[in-house]
C-alpha cells in the first residue's frame, strides 16, 4: 500500500507563496492549503513591541518563539529575520520544513535550505551549519533533544540561533526542553540554557475588535533571575514574576500574556469579552479594571 503524506510549498509569481499538506484518507486524497504573503511583514506592521527587535539584533544567544498551531509563530520569525536583514550585516543560514517566506538579500546574506530539497533533516543541517560561518541560524522547529543541545553549542559558541516550539507558555517551554533529556543529564542541560536561552516568546492569536485577528505576547528575556530558575536554585514559578516586573517603566521589557492582554483592551483592539476569555484569572483582570 502506497502511504503519501507531503509537506512543502509554493510560490505563484507576484501574488503570494502557499504552503500544502497533501495526504491520504480512507481511499480518498486531500489537500490543506495556507496562503503566504509574499511580503515579509515588518515588526511594525506587526504591531510587535519594540523590545522583539532588540532581541532580533542580539550578537548571540538562542531565541525562541513559541505558541499553538497557527498562532503566528512563522510570520513573527520571518519578521525578526527581516529586521536583521534591514538592520545589519550578517550571514543569516535558515533549516526551515518548508521555506515559508523567501527573503531577498539586503544589509544581510541569506542562504535558506529547506528539509527534503536542500538536505535530509534538521539535524544534518544544523551539524552542517556550523560550518558553513553564519552568523545567524533559523531553526524551523526544536523536535528532538538532538537539535536542542547542537543549537545550544552553535549558541555557546557566539552564533544566534533563533527557532519554535508548540508551547504554550515560557515555563511550559522550559520544562519541555529540560524533559526531552535523561535525568541523568538535566543538571548539565539546564546550565547549559541558563547560559545560553537569551529570550523566550510565548504567542496567542485572539479575535480583533476591529481587525481579523490580533497576537498576544508572553516576553520573557533572560537576566540573573531567570538564570537561577532555569538551573534550579529559585522555583521555576519565579521566571512570572520577574515578567510581570519588566513590563513595569525601567524594566527588561518582559511581560506576561495578561498585561499584554489588559493592554489591548484599553487600547480598543480586543472586547472585554475576549480579554475575560483568554487571561489566566477573571478575578484580577476584573479587579486591575475598577482599580484603574
Amino acid at each position: 500500500m502506497l502511504l503519501i503524506e507531503i509537506d512543502g510549498a509554493f510560490t505563484i509569481p507576484e501574488m503570494c507563496r502557499v504552503r500544502f499538506n497533501f495526504f491520504k484518507y480512507s481511499d480518498h486524497y486531500g489537500i490543506i492549503l495556507r496562503i503566504i504573503n509574499d511580503k515579509i511583514p515588518t515588526l511594525k506592521d506587526l504591531a510587535m513591541p519594540p523590545i522583539l527587535g532588540q532581541i532580533a539584533l542580539q550578537n548571540r544567544g538562542l531565541i525562541l518563539i513559541t505558541g499553538a498551531t497557527g498562532s503566528g509563530k512563522s510570520t513573527t520569525l520571518a519578521a525578526m529575520i527581516n529586521h536583521i536583514n534591514e538592520n545589519k550585516a550578517a550571514h543569516i543560514l535558515t533549516i526551515e520544513d518548508p521555506i515559508e517566506y523567501v527573503h531577498k538579500q539586503q544589509r544581510s546574506r541569506i542562504t535558506q535550505r529547506e528539509v527534503g530539497i536542500d538536505t535530509d533533516s534538521y539535524t544534518l543541517a544544523l551539524r552542517s551549519a556550523l560550518r558553513q560561518d553564519p552568523d545567524v541560524i533559523l531553526i524551523g522547529e526544536m523536535r528532538d533533544p538532538e537539535t536542542v543541545s547542537i543549537a545550544l553549542k552553535a549558541a555557546e559558541t557566539g552564533h544566534v540561533v533563533f527557532s519554535t516550539m508548540h508551547t504554550t507558555n515560557v515555563l511550559t517551554t522550559i520544562g519541555r526542553m529540560i524533559s526531552m533529556f535523561p535525568a541523568t543529564e538535566q543538571i548539565e542541560i539546564r546550565k547549559r540554557m541558563a547560559e545560553n536561552l537569551h529570550a523566550v516568546v510565548g504567542q496567542r492569536m485572539l479575535p480583533g475588535k476591529n481587525t481579523n485577528n490580533v497576537i498576544a505576547q508572553e516576553i520573557m528575556v533572560t537576566n540573573p533571575g531567570v538564570k537561577e530558575a532555569i538551573q534550579g536554585k529559585e522555583d521555576i514559578s519565579r521566571i512570572h514574576s520577574i515578567m510581570a516586573n519588566g513590563f513595569q517603566k525601567g524594566g527588561n521589557g518582559g511581560q506576561t500574556f495578561d498585561q499584554h492582554i489588559m493592554r489591548l483592551y484599553q487600547e480598543k483592539i480586543i472586547s472585554k469579552e475576549t480579554a475575560l476569555e483568554a487571561v489566566s484569572s477573571q478575578a484580577d483582570f476584573i479587579q486591575k479594571l475598577i482599580v484603574e
